[in-house]
């Protein structure tokens, strides 16, 4: 019976494992398209999972579209040297993200500046 409950538990840490890692996967980003962009801030969440952009770019038209950049967590975005306060709406920001594989307005983001051409946080390093 012990032995039974052992492999239950166990396929569900896997199964939940898992998910975890599919949650967090960056999968859904192509990093062979990068794009940089710039824009005015409308919104900036620092939220847990993830915080996120609102940056209003505009279009080859002139029109405004909204783009939905996402980032880490708030706990990684503070080790690079993000602050709640870092940006706030009407901020102009040039930001470099990979792409949504599936299309639409949307990326992760890799760097950020402000109008001025400061950079805003530090990189990540890899393997750290």
């Amino acid at each position: 019976m012990a032995h039974k409950v052992f492999v239950c538990c166990s396929i569900v840490v896997a199964l939940v494992a898992g998910a975890a890692l599919a949650h967090h996967s960056p999968v859904m980003f192509d990093q062979a398209q990068r794009l940089t962009l710039t824009g005015t801030v409308r919104e900036f969440q620092w939220t847990n999972p993830h915080s996120y952009i609102q940056l209003v770019v505009k279009n080859a038209q002139g029109q405004d579209e909204e783009w939905n950049i996402e980032m880490a967590a708030p706990t990684y975005l503070y080790n690079l040297g993000w602050r709640p306060a870092s940006i706030k709406p009407g901020d102009t920001l040039t930001v470099t993200i990979a792409r949504l594989r599936k299309g639409g307005n949307g990326g992760l983001l890799l760097e950020a500046a402000t109008a001025d051409g400061k950079p805003i946080g530090r990189r990540a390093e890899p393997g750290r």
